[in-house]
C-alpha cells in the first residue's frame, strides 16, 4: 500500500554537480535554503550577492546589470526609516553609511560578473510573478523596503513577460559562459500577503514561463521543488510555524531529493565525511582536558587536512 504520491525523478547522468562544480545560487529566499546545505557540505557556491531576489525581473536586473560592467552613483540610493537603500536589492544589503552600502552593491556586482562568468551551475528560485514598479520613475523594484504602497503600482507578470525576461537571462548568462547547467526551480513558499488565490496565479505563470523556457534554450532544466511540497509533502506538519514556509524536515527532504538527481555519486562520498567532520566539531565533550578527548581532536583534524589537501576551498 502506498501512502504517498510522489513525483517522479530521474537521476541527472550528465551536467552533475561535484567539488570540481561551482555554483551561483539567485532568487527567493527558498534557493537559501538549498544554498545552506551546498555551504554545509563545503561545495564551491555563492548566494544572492544582492540578498533575496523574489520575481524574475529583479534577477534579470541584477544579471544585465553585472555583465554590462553597471556602477551605482549616489543617486542610485534613497534614506529612509535611518537607513540608505537601493530599489535593486534586498533590506539585508541596506545600510546606515551611504558610501558603505554603494562600495558594497558595486563590489557585489563584481563578484556576480565573476561567478556568471566562472560558474557550472545557476540555480534560479522564482517566488512571486506579482512585482512592483515605482510610479517616479516607472521602473520595477526588486524590493520596496517598506516605502509606503502608495508610492508603486502592483501588478502580475504574465506569462509572456517572465518568460521574456527568463529567455533574456539565460541568453545573457551563455553569452559569457556557453557551457553554463542553468536549473530552475519554483518556490513553494506561499506569498499569502499577496492573496490565496492570486498566489496560485502567480505560482502558475512562472510555472509555464519556466517550461516554455527551458523548451526552447539549451543546458536549461527544471527542479520541481514546488510539486514536491504541494503533493509528497501535502500536511502541516511539513510547515513553520507560520504555516507558510516549509520546516526543517520539510527543507530536507527536498534537499534529499534534489541530491538524488543532482548530486554525482562520487560527490556523495566526500558528503559523508564532510558531515561526519562537521557533526564532530560541534561535539561537546564531557572533559575537554581527557585524552580520549584529545585524540578525537586529533582524528578530526587529521581528516579535515586530508579533505583540505584534495580540494583546495574545503575550509572548516
Amino acid at each position: 500500500m502506498k501512502l504517498q504520491t510522489q513525483i517522479p525523478l530521474q537521476k541527472r547522468t550528465d551536467h552533475q554537480i561535484d567539488y570540481q562544480s561551482k555554483v551561483l545560487l539567485l532568487g527567493s529566499c527558498f534557493v537559501e535554503n538549498i544554498g545552506d546545505k551546498l555551504a554545509y557540505y563545503k561545495f564551491q557556491s555563492t548566494q544572492n550577492p544582492f540578498g533575496v531576489l523574489f520575481h524574475p525581473k529583479a534577477i534579470e536586473k541584477l544579471v544585465v546589470s553585472a555583465l554590462q560592467n553597471k556602477k551605482y552613483i549616489d543617486d542610485d540610493f534613497f534614506f529612509y526609516n535611518e537607513q540608505w537603500h537601493c530599489y535593486d536589492a534586498h533590506s539585508h544589503m541596506s545600510n546606515s553609511s551611504k558610501s558603505e552600502i554603494l562600495q558594497q552593491l558595486n563590489t557585489q556586482l563584481k563578484v556576480t560578473k565573476q561567478q556568471l562568468t566562472a560558474v557550472s551551475h545557476v540555480v534560479i528560485t522564482l517566488g512571486t510573478a506579482w512585482a512592483y514598479t515605482q510610479k517616479a520613475t516607472n521602473l520595477p523594484v526588486a524590493n520596496c523596503h517598506k516605502v509606503p504602497q502608495a508610492n508603486f503600482q502592483k501588478s502580475l507578470l504574465s506569462v509572456e513577460e517572465i518568460t521574456v525576461s527568463l529567455q533574456a537571462i539565460c541568453k545573457a548568462i551563455m553569452s559569457v559562459n556557453p557551457t553554463v547547467t542553468i536549473i530552475f526551480t519554483i518556490s513553494p513558499i506561499r506569498h499569502i500577503k499577496d492573496g490565496y488565490i492570486e498566489n496560485t496565479r502567480s505560482k502558475a505563470h512562472l510555472i509555464a514561463a519556466v517550461h516554455y523556457t527551458i523548451a526552447a534554450a539549451p543546458n536549461t532544466w527544471y527542479f520541481p521543488s514546488y510539486e514536491i511540497m504541494m503533493d509528497e509533502l501535502r500536511d502541516y506538519r511539513f510547515y513553520a510555524e507560520d504555516m507558510l514556509h516549509p520546516n526543517t524536515t520539510a527543507i530536507t527532504y527536498i534537499w534529499e531529493k534534489f541530491r538524488m538527481v543532482w548530486i554525482s555519486d562520487q560527490a556523495s562520498e566526500i558528503m559523508q565525511e564532510i558531515d561526519s567532520i562537521q557533526k564532530g566539531l560541534l561535539h561537546r565533550p564531557f572533559n575537554i582536558h581527557s585524552e580520549a578527548h584529545r585524540s578525537f581532536l586529533q582524528d578530526l583534524h587529521r581528516r579535515m587536512k586530508i579533505l583540505k589537501a584534495k580540494f583546495e576551498h574545503i575550509n572548516f
